[in-house]
């Protein structure tokens, strides 16, 4: 598989453990970020095919912000990880929309899962005129 996964998570060892398990899953990690700042160099640099983000980064933007403007400049598909979610910042996420939401703690399966979504072509139907 030649898919390119840009990690952000603001943890070191959450991001350590994601390399592993998507590298078993046979995707190639491009690169790694703890924050919305070193996420923007990195979609850059890396070229990912889609981006694994955690909503809650240190720094000036949370991973909901980062996720709106990559998307707005890059059109990447960004799939949301939360240890923590609340109903408010559910709702705040709805609105980009994400390509995916997993939450912490997650397995192989549910990486997988969301990843194939997000690649899987068929998956994609053209929009339907006036809709």
């Amino acid at each position: 598989m030649d898919k390119r996964i840009l990690i952000v998570d603001d943890d070191p060892v959450i991001r350590k453990v994601l390399e592993w398990r998507l590298t078993s899953l046979g995707y190639a990690v491009c690169g790694k970020a703890g924050c919305a700042d070193d996420a923007f160099s990195e979609v850059k640099v890396a070229r990912p095919d889609a981006i694994l983000m955690d909503i809650h980064l240190e720094g000036r933007m949370d991973g909901i912000d980062a996720a709106i403007a990559i998307k707005k400049m890059y059109n990447l598909p960004v799939i949301f990880l939360t240890a923590h979610s609340t109903r408010d910042e559910l709702e705040r996420a709805k609105t980009i929309p994400p390509d995916g939401y997993i939450l912490k703690p997650f397995n192989d399966t549910d990486l997988r899962v969301a990843l194939e979504l997000v690649f899987d072509d068929s998956m994609r139907k053209p929009a339907e005129p006036g809709g």
